[in-house]
């Protein structure tokens, strides 16, 4: 059996005395697509930072490849690190503004030192398969459509040979038409380049359309993962029912009724006793205020943090 891709172990990422990401597991396979769902400030660009080496980790341990970092050489690190690239929300910030696109495509190969005529010629191609052509290469960033400057983030990221990407928010601001060239196009550089994606979004039409599983998160922990037709067809949380019954869709068959949480998301600076969720959760008892659940595999397969896992079919019925 292959090595994972990407996995983290009782991760734990603190600001000060604020703890952003708290005993966060998390496991990528090779080839897959995993996404990263939460609420705004639940830690989830922490967990992409610190993948991509940006952030280091508090406590816990970051694998690559099979590979701990922690126990590598500083050298050896650094090349295990470039195997994750990041997908940057906003594209165009990403980007200098005073390089021409060659320049910015052809820079990772130049900071690897392995810029050739075959390498640049390489990256050309793959940069015109997927619709950026030679008269896009004089021009500057600022002069990019957002379509266009993803795409350029996007083969920045590629030059370097990664098997991971992390994308985070990487459709936030484009148009749904737009959205839809680069979701296919994703897909299709997944298959051919057998690339690992981690992708983060808000989106939940985006998430259940481009990835395998998928990963709940909740005021710095994993709350619940599994196959995302699973998970999106019979939620276990009651967070991620919550969730996804706020998703907005134009299929009126896959509408129900909306799980309306009391409360406000706690802070991260003084996260409640027990389950996190406990003071919002509808079907909470007194145990979920004293004791916080572990992350455990039920009957499904599917791994949940909560001690009375909703049933099959219930979301109607927590409404009604």
């Amino acid at each position: 059996m292959s090595a994972l891709a990407l996995s983290l172990k009782n991760a734990v990422i603190r600001y000060g005395r604020m703890t952003a990401v708290d005993g966060l597991s998390l496991e990528l396979r090779p080839g897959e697509a995993l996404g990263l769902v939460g609420e705004s400030g639940c830690g989830k660009t922490s967990v992409a930072r610190a993948i991509a080496g940006l952030q280091p980790l508090s406590s816990g341990e970051l694998a690559i490849g099979g590979e701990v970092l922690g126990s590598s050489t500083a050298v050896r690190r650094r090349d295990l690190q470039r195997k994750v690239q990041l997908l940057f929300q906003d594209p165009a910030s990403s980007l200098s503004p005073r390089l021409t696109v060659g320049a910015l495509m052809a820079e990772p190969l130049k900071i690897r030192r392995t810029y050739s005529a075959e390498s640049w010629a390489r990256i050309a191609a793959l940069a015109e398969s997927i619709g950026l052509g030679k008269q896009l290469l004089p021009r500057y960033p600022h002069q990019l459509s957002g379509g266009q400057a993803q795409r350029v983030a996007l083969v920045r990221a590629i030059a370097a040979e990664p098997s991971i990407i992390v994308a985070d928010e990487p459709t936030a601001g484009l148009d749904i038409s737009v959205q839809g060239e680069l979701l296919n196009l994703l897909r299709s550089l997944r298959d051919r380049l057998q690339l690992s994606y981690l992708f983060i979004s808000h989106n939940l039409n985006v998430v259940g359309r481009v990835t395998d599983r998928v990963a709940i998160m909740y005021l710095g922990q994993i709350v619940e993962c599994g196959g995302t037709r699973q998970l999106f067809s019979s939620p276990a949380h009651p967070y991620t029912q919550a969730l996804l019954s706020s998703n907005l869709t134009v299929d009126a068959q896959r509408r129900g009724d909306r799980i309306v949480l009391k409360g406000e998301l706690p802070s991260p600076h003084e996260p409640p006793p027990g389950c996190r969720f406990h003071g919002r959760c509808p079907v909470a008892r007194a145990v979920c205020a004293t004791t916080q659940p572990r992350l455990e595999t039920v009957s499904d397969g599917r791994a949940v943090a909560c001690h009375f896992p909703v049933e099959t079919g219930v979301v109607q019925a927590m409404t009604g």
